[in-house]
């Protein structure tokens, strides 16, 4: 089956994209590629999720005045550091402080949830911000296997992993409403949705979000390149594989109703400051709560002060995991940022590059995204 039908008819309805087309983006300013954003609504401590949500919406509104092509929210699950367990919750408010700027979830584990809810939380994404609402999938449950068999309730979450083309494709078909007749779901409509427009009566658009495969590895990116969807992969944590995913994505790549070409973003962590050792006070605040995360002791994201004071006791193993991780940053001074991440966007051929600025605090974060705007002259905030 065709994995989306009638693109051509979704108006990405995003300032500076291209006309008509949801998915690819302009860049803006001296960017090599769009720029978007990556958003985990961090909890820093001393901070409530009140904090993270409302520093969310500042984000947006900073990313739409900015020029930034789209913003994306993530879900992770038992995390007591990272406040987006239910993203399209998220969107729902983002939409609502925002006019023009795509959003989406960066992403969705479909394995978490059964496609029909998908359909429909998506649907009324759609419906509250037309022409502005991704959906990004992945396939890994977003948490440890506990949580995983908590949220899927069963023992076996794996197998819900390994089920994922069947589940993207009864996804695709509620979003579409277009099981063939016989099928036990054909009588079952997603709604808001296109049955919407079919009835007597009926005027609603048969738009619906951009379906974006995800991922970390190989398999989703061979997944969509064979489906002709636009692919994301997460450099951000894991590097290593973003070359041989990509290769993967572009070789495996069939057009499609959706695209003529591959098209593929990726996440990278950057933060600029106006000071070198600023940027990087503020960047071993993710790596220190990286670290806790990956040794089992997850928890808020600590301040600089308390980062700075581990980072002087560390032994050599930590040094080691701190040492790689921030080999995958790419942080400094405004310039030192706009060059990384030149030389990123030209050693990958990424068509996008998706900003994850993590740090404890607000400022340090909006700071950021303003610097980075800055180094490549997108749109001020006044001409926006």
């Amino acid at each position: 089956m065709d994995p989306v039908k009638d693109a051509d008819a979704r108006n990405g309805g995003q300032t500076g994209g291209h006309v008509g087309d949801p998915v690819r983006g302009a860049a803006q300013g001296t960017a090599p590629v769009p720029l978007s954003v990556l958003d985990l609504a961090t909890v820093g401590a001393g901070r409530t999720a009140t904090d993270a949500l409302r520093t969310s919406v500042e984000i947006a509104k900073l990313a739409e005045s900015r020029g930034y092509h789209r913003l994306w929210v993530a879900e992770h699950h038992s995390m007591p550091g990272v406040a987006s367990s239910s993203p399209a919750v998220i969107l729902a408010h983002l939409a609502a402080h925002t006019e023009s700027i795509r959003l989406g979830s960066g992403g969705v584990m479909l394995p978490n949830h059964a496609p029909l809810v998908i359909a429909e939380q998506f649907g009324t994404l759609e419906a509250l911000a037309p022409g502005r609402i991704d959906l990004g999938l992945g396939r890994a449950p977003g948490t440890d296997g506990a949580t995983a068999a908590a949220l899927r309730r069963t023992d076996r979450p794996h197998e819900a992993a390994d089920d994922f083309p069947r589940q993207l494709a009864e996804l695709i078909r509620f979003l579409d409403d277009d099981f063939p007749d016989g099928h036990p779901y054909a009588r079952i409509h997603a709604v808001p949705g296109p049955v919407q427009g079919r009835v007597p009566g009926g005027v609603q658009p048969a738009d619906r979000p951009p379906v974006w495969l995800l991922g970390s590895s190989g398999f989703s990116a061979q997944l969509a390149g064979s489906l002709g969807l636009p692919f994301a992969f997460a450099h951000h944590f894991s590097a290593a594989n973003t070359l041989p995913a990509l290769e993967l994505y572009r070789s495996s790549f069939r057009p499609s109703d959706v695209l003529d070409e591959p098209y593929a973003l990726i996440g990278v962590s950057a933060l600029a400051a106006e000071e070198e050792r600023e940027a990087h006070r503020q960047v071993m605040t993710g790596a220190l709560s990286m670290l806790r995360l990956r040794t089992g002791r997850p928890g808020l994201v600590p301040t600089p002060e308390e980062a700075e004071e581990y980072e002087r006791g560390m032994g050599e193993l930590e040094r080691d995991f701190v040492r790689g991780w921030l080999a995958n940053v790419v942080y400094g001074t405004p310039g030192q940022v706009r060059d990384g991440l030149d030389a990123l966007a030209k050693r990958t051929g990424a068509d996008e590059l998706m900003i994850t600025s993590q740090s404890h605090g607000a400022p340090a974060r909006l700071r950021s995204y303003g610097l980075i705007a800055d180094a490549y002259g997108l749109p001020s905030a006044t001409s926006s």
